[in-house]
């Protein structure tokens, strides 16, 4: 086994198709990583988690661990609620791995953890007021104020993602209709092409080829590809994107006042297409617009290590 001089941690992140795990040193590098299919049992979850720490293990030295899970973590740390990718039903889990795993463990929600890592690491370095927007399937966020990770009184904060912005909008799998996710998403951006390729001016598209020839096709990603070819309907799809999303962050800056907004998530990698005409739209829709500093917009800078890289270095905590 190699030694290290300055403590090593595991950061787990439990996505819907894949739970990767990676050792990660004091400065934020990522050491070694293994990885396996998201098991979708609690048992087998547990067991997949013990399996890859073990075969990491094998080879460094850590000393504690942190699981990075998307849904509902208990205020405590100790239980999670729910998670959409994960089949635990409020289960105390971070007890269980202690015991499975001999050693402390720490477990945090996905968006909290990715903004950790830009916080101690990456985008948001020395930044005191700043916001995570954490853009994939949905919306997950962060905020954090000097240095700490703002939960709220239950341990649900903030879900930015199901502000209403479109009273009676597209329906949203929360319940509710019109959140801001529903028109500022990946999941989003296949739902306004479709609608637009439905006008008669961009029925001659790539867009609208690819829909009509192969509907499944139809992926944020293949609309953010067409969008760079300079494809009108494409161009008009991510257009309506970065309204959205300078709309919904002129709502969060009203509220909270950030110094700095930070988007992450598989879209922040196309963020030359449509960041400078979402930073527009928010500055425009902001309280006070012209009259007042308006936090910058830039992207993460860990990409999808972020969780990983953030939680092994809060685990690093419970060990020093």
């Amino acid at each position: 086994m190699r030694s290290k001089k300055t403590p090593l941690t595991l950061g787990f992140d439990i996505g819907g198709t894949n739970l990767r795990g990676a050792v990660v040193d004091a400065n934020g590098n990522i050491l070694d990583s293994a990885q396996i299919p998201t098991p979708s049992s609690e048992d087998h979850m547990e067991r997949g988690i013990v399996h890859v720490a073990n075969k990491l293990r094998r080879s460094w030295d850590v000393k504690a661990c942190g699981l990075a899970i998307a849904g509902f973590i208990d205020p405590d740390l100790e239980t999670v609620s729910y998670g959409p990718h994960v089949p635990w039903r409020n289960a105390p889990v971070r007890a269980r791995l202690e015991e499975q795993l001999h050693m402390p463990v720490r477990i945090e929600h996905d968006a909290n953890s990715a903004a950790w890592g830009e916080y101690r690491f990456g985008a948001a370095m020395q930044s005191r007021v700043w916001v995570l927007f954490a853009i994939g399937t949905g919306i997950g966020a962060t905020l954090m104020v000097d240095g700490e990770i703002y939960r709220g009184a239950f341990g649900v904060a903030p879900e930015f993602g199901h502000l209403v912005v479109v009273p009676g909008g597209r329906p949203c799998s929360c319940g509710k209709s019109g959140c801001l996710e529903r028109y500022c998403s990946g999941t989003a951006l296949e739902d306004t092409a479709r609608e637009v390729i439905g006008c008669a001016q961009f029925e001659d598209s790539e867009l609208a080829r690819t829909y009509y020839d192969e509907p499944e096709k139809l992926t944020g990603r293949v609309i953010m590809a067409a969008a760079k070819r300079g494809d009108p309907a494409a161009v008009a799809v991510v257009n309506n994107f970065a309204m959205w999303l300078g709309h919904g962050l002129s709502i969060v800056s009203d509220v909270l006042d950030p110094e700095l907004i930070v988007i992450a998530g598989g879209v922040a990698d196309e963020a030359a297409l449509y960041l400078d005409k979402a930073q527009d739209a928010y500055a425009s829709s902001i309280v006070g617009a012209g009259y007042r500093k308006v936090a910058r917009l830039k992207t993460a800078e860990l990409g999808s290590s972020a969780g990983m890289i953030g939680v092994s270095d809060l685990a690093r905590s419970v060990v020093q």
